[in-house]
């Protein structure tokens, strides 16, 4: 009786199994997709333009050399304010204390070297008296100017006239050496801070004049710096363009984009369209069709330009990818439409 019973929950543990399998192998059955095809593109030498940011030419984060309490600050955000206005000041109470004992160190060694050399004159004392007045004179007076020195780093005054972009500090915050206290941006003239890839930096050179556009406006910028390497990671170098023409009602911070000279290739050798991505949090791939069916190829991209992605790696030259994969899956049959 056990032994029937067995075989009998044998036979239908092996009926659900093939049950379940088979309704497995129909899930996994996928439609024929019928998809439309793109062949990855290479460069064009139309004219082309690239991101920057407009910034002041003028910017300084200021910061003092000495460790001390902070005693007011003198501005806020957005404060105009002209060459050498006080901007923070820092406690100096010990400093102050150090002038005053320099001062007297000074005067006593003025009036000893004085003394000095009048009893030189008469005859009444010995050269190597002179001198060691003479020195502890030149040290009393380099004493004093170096307390005067420090005094001056608690003055925090403004190098050129400007705008304080940025507050860091507070009334009674401690500050140490080489800590920033304000963001100073000059008034005035304006840059366009921009990076440009390799072939498009063979194309440009310093004193270059190039059109740009920002918020509606357009004008004219000169390139006053072009990095002659690019960066180890990016692999892009640096533009600097000094605004000549329609910078007057533009502000820092804002974007724009400058125009390359006609000549420059846009893109790299393989690029594909933004809407040929997928995308699987990190990576990117694109779905290509082999043998009838759409295999998802994961690649690595480069800086969009337009509407199009460069392709660094994962893709060969003329392979077609499809335009718009939609819910297209990995194995999926596909019909491709002309």
């Amino acid at each position: 009786m056990n032994r029937l019973f067995t075989l009998s929950a044998l036979a239908l543990l092996l009926t659900a199994v093939g049950c379940q399998k088979h309704e497995t192998t129909a899930l996994i059955a996928l439609p024929t997709a019928k998809v439309h095809l793109v062949t990855n593109g290479g460069g064009s030498a139309a004219e082309s333009w690239v991101a920057a940011t407009l910034s002041a030419t003028q910017h300084a984060t200021l910061s003092t050399r000495m460790a001390a309490s902070v005693k007011k600050v003198h501005v806020q955000e957005g404060s105009h304010v002209a060459v050498g206005a006080l901007l923070v000041s820092l406690a100096d109470d010990d400093l102050q204390s150090g002038l005053k004992a320099a001062e007297a160190g000074l005067a006593a060694a003025t009036a000893y070297h004085r003394r000095v050399e009048n009893l030189q004159q008469q005859g009444a004392s010995t050269p190597s008296e002179l001198e060691l007045a003479q020195t502890q004179l030149a040290q009393a007076q380099a004493g004093l100017a170096g307390i005067k020195a420090n005094i001056a780093y608690t003055q925090i005054r403004a190098p050129f006239a400007g705008v304080v972009q940025a507050k860091r500090v507070s009334d009674g915050d401690f500050v140490g050496p080489g800590m920033p206290l304000v963001d100073l941006e000059g008034q005035g003239s304006l840059e366009l801070q921009a990076t440009v890839s390799e072939s498009e930096s063979k194309r440009l050179k310093s004193g270059q004049i190039l059109p740009f556009e920002s918020d509606g406006h357009s004008g004219q910028a000169q390139i006053t710096a072009l990095s002659p390497g690019g960066d180890p990671i990016s692999h892009r170098s640096s533009l600097r363009a000094r605004i000549l023409k329609g910078g007057a009602e533009l502000r820092t911070g804002s974007f724009a984009r400058l125009q390359l000279p006609l000549g420059i290739k846009v893109m790299p050798e393989l690029s594909v369209p933004r809407t040929a991505l997928v995308q699987r949090g990190e990576l990117n791939g694109v779905y290509i069709i082999k043998d009838g069916t759409a295999q998802l190829r994961w690649i690595s991209l480069g800086e969009a330009v337009g509407d199009r992605y460069p392709v660094k790696a994962g893709l060969l030259k003329g392979e077609a990818v499809v335009a718009q994969p939609g819910d297209l899956k990995d194995g999926q049959p596909v019909e491709v439409a002309q």
